[in-house]
């Protein structure tokens, strides 16, 4: 099973490919994801500390891109927790003027994954 770290946090084992928004949500991090994770609105984004994925969604490829924010984090909504990794949310409801994280993502990645490599 994988390990993911929070940064600042707890590690916790997750199941082999379990979206990360999810691994982090069903852990308890406070972390937003106001579009319930289809690469929409940018909220569940995260920094990687260590284990950054070299593969990312075609959709979370062309919504950094429609941000000019490629590089500058990535959307957990859109990544698979296949080997470990220690990332940094960047955005919650304790930090935010959100009352809610959002509704519960789909167990798979949503829109439909077409991986692409990271630029």
């Amino acid at each position: 099973m994988p390990k993911l770290t929070v940064v600042e946090g707890e590690t916790y084992e997750v199941n082999d490919d379990k979206r990360l928004i999810l691994g982090l949500r069903d852990n308890g991090v406070d972390i937003l994801h106001r579009c319930a994770g289809n690469a929409k609105c940018t909220t569940c984004r995260v920094e990687f500390e260590a284990g950054e994925p070299e593969m990312m969604t075609k959709a979370e490829l062309e919504k950094l891109e429609s941000q000019d924010a490629l590089g500058d984090f990535r959307l957990s909504c859109q990544i698979l927790c296949d080997h470990d990794m220690t990332v940094k949310p960047l955005m919650s409801v304790a930090n935010g003027d959100a009352d809610s994280p959002g509704g519960r993502p789909e167990e798979n990645i949503t829109p439909d994954p077409e991986w692409v490599e990271k630029p």
